[in-house]
């Protein structure tokens, strides 16, 4: 008999005094999460509601105290089914936020979901969140030596495009792959096996069993190069399978990451959360199926993503996150391309402010890049719209999708928008300067630290972590650490001033890295103190079969106190920063970057 708990529980947006607990139920019925040790069982509920076949809960747990720590059970029809008899790992807790304190955020990209057995981790590596999970229920959090309060995911929780032999079985069981879309995703029935996939290994079910996490997608949640260009949208439309690939895509994505980003009063504001209320309260005894509505609303955020914002905000202490959708809000039309359309944009502008001790937004794609390889990004786009002529539009346009040329600086209007607002942030014009506005990104398949030179009261600094579970081949790290560190600078301005795109507004520079293993980094913030930590798994021949927790480096970044002046920054790097080892085999890799280049785009 399949147990009635298929997914969960996860522990989704919590605040001060409220948590959201998100399941995936076997069959209809009511969810109830109850905290034995408080005031007589205290117990909340909520009924499952249906899509596609499936069924879902989301219990809002309201009413707790600022830093109260709970253990929990989760029931289904009044049966007690989390957490399970026998469990290895530790009992799961409810901890909300607590009113000031240190605070530490755990965040990655990229997680491809294949076994964690000796082959797979010849291809794919140790995965390094599973890692920090059983390092974590084992009481060895690693530096900075406590549990984060938060996990911040920046896309690509799931691969739709990159499937493993697990879930081409799957696929292969319902249909021919010698049909579009093939080994890719087709519909809502392959999505949910996906995120079984994804999300039932013990240990990191045990570890969202208490984490609170927070996501955002990236391409790979959809397809690689989601909404690169309008011709790559162009080119989908004319496939058989697309638009029910993003329906599924992006319907999936609401009900298994999204809905649990929000908070109580977000939620409460969500149109698809209201029709489901709407339809309970019309049909207090029956499951709600909600099939259509996430139909049509993922048909309409497709195709008008004006009518939809996947970008959220979330409190951090003294602190503010602010999580930025860079994929469905763009706007492609030539001549008018954007990163964010113009509500998106706009809405952008009023949460960048100060006023808070920190001001943290969250971006799957980097904002800043390696100078370099910012300069190409704004020089094919210039090439795209026809800065050499139009018999170079189609060239670019391959070299935009081949390598991947979609950042921000490839929405280079966009990239100054954004350095305005920070710049006013940084220097006092929109409330008092924060002590730094960070970026947390991912997607670029290596990690490292940048900073932009002196602005004004704020540090201006940029944090990747990428992959959790999707390495780069080793010959492209060495060939990618010396062309995007070194030849691509020169070349990339270059390049740039001969299509007249302006030199960038800010300037930055690299503080550590990059580092290329399978990571997840924790940012510790204290007061105006900020350090991060980037930290990896490896398997020890002789000391069993799960895999150790190792540091990959520890940067302790030195902040002036707030309203002082900035100067160029100090980062405390530990151990030492690998980029000149891979700099120095960058020799012997060149002549296989064509080679490497195309192997990889494969396989991702």
């Amino acid at each position: 008999m399949e147990p009635s708990l298929i997914l969960g529980p996860m522990v989704r947006h919590v605040e001060a005094t409220s948590a959201a607990l998100w399941v995936e139920t076997a069959r209809a019925g009511e969810v109830a999460v109850r905290l034995p040790g408080r005031d007589g069982q205290a117990v909340w509920r909520a009924p499952t509601f249906c899509v596609h076949g499936h069924h879902y809960a989301l219990v809002e747990v309201t009413g707790l105290r600022p830093g109260e720590r709970a253990s929990y059970e989760v029931l289904v029809d009044d049966v007690v089914v989390w957490p399970v008899e026998d469990d290895p790992f530790p009992p799961p807790v409810l901890a909300t936020t607590p009113p000031a304190g240190p605070l530490r955020v755990a965040f990655g990209s990229c997680r491809t979901s294949v076994p964690h057995d000796t082959v797979h981790h010849l291809t794919h590596g140790v995965d390094a969140l599973r890692t920090y999970g059983l390092a974590l229920a084992a009481g060895d959090p690693g530096p900075p030596g406590v549990p984060p309060d938060l996990l911040v995911l920046l896309g690509d929780q799931v691969y739709a495009d990159a499937t493993s032999a697990a879930m081409r079985e799957f696929i292969a069981s319902r249909r021919s792959l010698e049909e579009g879309p093939g080994e890719e995703l087709a519909d809502f029935e392959e999505y949910a096996h996906l995120y079984r996939l994804a999300w039932s290994e013990p240990a990191l079910r045990w570890l969202f069993s208490w984490l609170p996490s927070l996501m955002i997608f990236d391409d790979h949640d959809i397809r690689d190069d989601w909404n690169t260009s309008l011709a790559w949208r162009e080119e989908m439309a004319r496939t058989s399978w697309w638009h029910g690939r993003v329906v599924a895509g992006l319907g999936s994505y609401w009900v298994y990451q999204h809905l649990g980003n929000l908070s109580v009063q977000a939620r409460a504001r969500d149109p698809l959360w209201v029709e489901l209320q709407r339809r309970r309260a019309s049909r207090p005894q029956e499951e709600v199926d909600l099939t259509d509505a996430v139909d049509d609303f993922a048909d309409r955020a497709d195709r008008d993503p004006l009518s939809y914002r996947w970008s959220y905000t979330h409190p951090l202490g003294a602190s503010r996150l602010v999580v930025v959708d860079s994929r469905a809000a763009r706007q492609l039309d030539p001549g008018r391309r954007a990163m964010l359309d113009t509500s998106e944009m706009a809405w952008l502008d009023e949460q960048l402010t100060g006023d808070v001790e920190h001001l943290v937004v969250a971006t799957s794609l980097p904002y800043l890049l390696p100078p370099g390889i910012h300069h190409l990004e704004a020089w094919n786009e210039a090439v795209v719209a026809g800065a050499w002529g139009s018999r170079w539009r189609r060239p670019g346009e391959w070299l935009r999708q081949e390598f991947d040329l979609e950042h921000w600086a490839a929405f280079n209007d966009s990239f100054e928008r954004v350095a305005a607002m920070v710049t006013e942030v940084a220097d006092g014009r929109r409330g008092a300067a924060p002590a730094s506005v960070l970026f947390l990104s991912g997607d670029v398949h290596h990690s490292y630290v940048t900073e932009v030179e002196r602005v004004g009261a704020s540090r201006i600094l940029q944090l990747v972590c990428s992959p959790i579970r999707n390495p780069m081949p080793r010959l492209l790290r060495a060939v990618f650490a010396v062309f995007a560190h070194g030849v691509a600078r020169p070349v990339g301005a270059l390049l740039a001033r001969s299509v007249r795109v302006p030199d960038p507004s800010l300037r930055w520079h690299g503080l550590a890295g990059p580092w290329f293993d399978n990571n997840v980094a924790v940012l510790d913030i204290e007061g105006e103190d900020l350090r991060a930590v980037w930290l990896a798994g490896r398997v020890v021949p002789g000391a069993g079969d799960d895999p150790h927790l190792t540091l990959v480096a520890d940067v302790e970044l030195d902040l002036p106190p707030v309203g002082a002046v900035q100067e160029p920054g100090v980062a405390h790097v530990h151990p030492e920063d690998g980029s000149r080892r891979w700099a120095r085999l960058a020799v012997l890799g060149a002549t296989g970057l064509g080679v490497a280049g195309l192997l990889w785009r494969r396989r991702r």
